[in-house]
């Protein structure tokens, strides 16, 4: 992003509306990582005395959570409006946030880990969409990897705060209490910022309420005379559109429109099925099945938090100057080499003292591709693809499909590595990631450099 781009009032509006938006993602990505560190202490006898089969119902509680949030939170974000449902959803955060930290039995946590999940699915939804939204051309890529920079800053920030919290406080058994409470900060911070930000002008205008949106268009461009353009290119998109009256899941059986969904879901799984939430959830156990300690392996895991983050701040960049395919082809190839070394590396070094520290680097590279490559790209390429009038439902179920892999993936992880073990488990992801490879080169088309109407119009025409 250029400096003359920021310098502007009309680019520093849309940042503004952009950042507080993304105090949802904020939350998102503290919720997924923090039960790392709170999950050892609420697992005593004396607190919560999970069993070991609790412990997976109350870690992919959440995912279960978020697959049925991100359908119905696009759904209620297209029919209240962008606003409406983050504000709402600054509620749920917060109420499941304190219900969590409050529990007194495992079922009480698992329930609010569900509830908790309803937001977190609902936030991937909604924000993406209202990113897209409310940028203007130039900023589009830039601001929906901007959510992707902020989920996983909240997960970076959650191993550090685990880490502070369990060093001061170790001594007491409700520790795990503190660490999850503080998830309810970013939920306050995203009640109050909604009250102030604006409404999303696409949907205003889908909506009838075009003096608003021009209001808001304002705002978000330079001049009179671009807010003007803007608004008059949504009106024809919807005049195009004039003939389908109401949204129903019968618009989803048009040829273009099964196309376009089944693109999106295609990528929505692609991005979990590299096997970056093995890394993510499962890192200190691949860390120690690889050799090192259980103390070593936690701080391997803050390493790829970090690297998670410095990748994002690169793909904020990359996004602007790569097309789309170009960005996920380069991810891919990085993360099926990374996938190969772990499975070759474990095999041929087993028992070796220097093969954790091979694995970790290895570790860190997967990390470095995805979250500059594939992650990014995948948020921006899922906010820009599906029609105006359907975006919030037809994102939702593409994302009900990615939180549905990234269960099955937490689920059947375990059990592949006692069943096939290390190496042999990660040759399966490399399978998977050249088949993604595949269906990067030969089905996704490119979309870069076009507006969401032109995208539209593209689709249309192509696949009718």
């Amino acid at each position: 992003m250029s400096s003359e781009q920021i310098n502007t009032k009309a680019s520093r509006t849309v940042m503004i509306m952009a950042i507080t938006a993304t105090f949802a993602s904020l939350a998102f990505g503290y919720d997924t990582g923090v039960i790392n560190g709170a999950l050892p202490y609420m697992a005593e006898p004396d607190q919560l005395n999970l069993t070991p089969a609790l412990e997976g119902l109350v870690v992919s509680a959440i995912c279960i959570g978020a697959a049925f949030g991100s359908a119905l939170g696009g759904r209620i974000s297209d029919i209240l409006g962008r606003k409406p449902a983050l504000t709402y959803l600054s509620i749920l955060f917060f109420i499941s946030t304190l219900g969590c930290a409050l529990s007194i039995n495992a079922t009480m946590i698992i329930i609010f880990r569900f509830t908790l999940g309803l937001a977190v699915g609902s936030a991937s939804t909604i924000v993406p969409a209202y990113l897209a939204e409310i940028a203007t051309g130039n900023l589009r890529g830039s601001l929906v990897v901007l959510m992707e920079l902020v989920i996983v800053s909240g997960q970076l920030l959650a191993y550090i705060v685990n880490a502070i919290i369990a060093i001061t406080l170790g001594h007491d058994p409700h520790v795990w209490r503190y660490i999850l409470a503080i998830a309810a900060i970013p939920a306050i911070l995203l009640f109050f910022g909604m009250l102030i930000n604006k409404e999303s002008p696409r949907w205003l205008v889908a909506k009838g309420k075009t003096s608003e949106a021009l209001d808001v268009l304002r705002l978000t461009h330079e001049s009179e005379a671009k807010a003007i353009a803007e608004l008059n290119d949504i009106q024809d998109l919807l005049a195009e559109q004039s003939i389908q009256q109401n949204l129903s899941f019968k618009d989803f059986t048009e040829p273009w429109m099964k196309k376009v969904l089944l693109i999106g879901i295609g990528v929505a799984i692609l991005q979990q099925t590299t096997g970056v939430n093995t890394i993510m959830f499962y890192g200190s156990q691949i860390l120690t099945k690889s050799g090192f300690s259980t103390d070593a392996a936690l701080i391997g895991n803050i390493g790829n938090g970090i690297i998670s983050v410095i990748g994002t701040l690169f793909g904020f960049t990359l996004v602007r100057r790569l097309t789309r395919r170009k960005m996920l082809t380069i991810g891919l190839i990085g993360i099926l080499f990374a996938n190969t070394c772990i499975g070759t590396i474990s095999n041929i070094m087993a028992g070796s003292p220097n093969l954790p520290y091979f694995v970790l680097s290895l570790t860190i590279t997967f990390l470095f591709f995805q979250q500059t490559f594939v992650s990014p790209v995948t948020w921006v390429y899922m906010s820009e693809i599906f029609p105006l009038r359907m975006r919030g439902t037809a994102l939702g179920i593409a994302v009900f499909f990615l939180w549905g892999s990234n269960f099955c993936i937490q689920l059947l992880f375990p059990i592949l590595m006692n069943t096939f073990g290390l190496s042999n488990t990660f040759y399966i992801f490399s399978s998977i990631g050249i088949l993604s490879l595949l269906f990067t080169k030969f089905i996704m088309p490119e979309t870069k450099g076009l507006s969401i109407e032109d995208i539209e119009r593209k689709f249309r025409h192509d696949y009718k």
